[in-house]
């Protein structure tokens, strides 16, 4: 993962990925490595993260790098992004990424996202899901800034995979970084 993903986000910055992962020691590797990367290349890492793996992140980051380094690393509770509104509601979340970037594109200082997305405890329909993610495509080429989406695979449906297949131009699985061969651009689909 680390040199083909991070020499793209080197080259190219608006990557949207797809990362499916099993079990947990697994994940916190990947996002261990996704944050050391961001620090050294001095962008700001934003977190969307539920608080437990938050902890575990912090705990573990302490051990690795100076407070000032620590201080690119910005926390964002998974349960407020998602549901700001009270549900999940894909232009309420929209609004919340817009302000929560807006600082680093006003002052033009580079960033990255990660967001641990969390389907178990979402009822809703996946429609919603699919609205959901061709709003972040779009924002991630808008503001050209590098964005894993990570969903635990067994909680995807045959019917989400599919739909997140189509609307993430990258995927990593476990260690394995390719190109999504189903991806649709949201505006080819206009």
């Amino acid at each position: 993962m680390r040199s083909e993903m991070n020499q793209l986000i080197e080259d190219e910055r608006n990557v949207h990925v797809l990362y499916a992962f099993n079990g947990t020691e697994n994940y916190i590797n990947q996002i261990l490595t996704y944050i050391e990367d961001g620090i050294a290349a001095n962008d700001h890492i934003l977190l969307v993260e539920n608080e437990r793996v938050s902890r575990v992140l912090q705990k573990e980051l302490s051990t690795r790098f100076s407070a000032q380094q620590l201080e690119l690393v910005h926390y964002v509770n998974s349960f407020q992004f998602y549901w700001s509104s009270g549900s999940y509601h894909p232009p309420a979340i929209q609004e919340y990424f817009t302000k929560m970037i807006q600082p680093y594109v006003e002052n033009n200082q580079a960033f990255r996202s990660w967001a641990h997305v969390e389907w178990e405890s979402v009822k809703e329909p996946l429609h919603l899901i699919e609205d959901f993610e061709k709003i972040v495509d779009e924002a991630v080429n808008a503001y050209s800034f590098p964005l894993i989406c990570a969903y635990e695979k067994k909680q995807m449906p045959e019917h989400l995979q599919t739909i997140l297949m189509e609307t993430h131009p990258y995927v990593l699985m476990e260690d394995r970084f390719a190109v999504s061969e189903q991806y649709r651009r949201v505006d080819a689909v206009k």
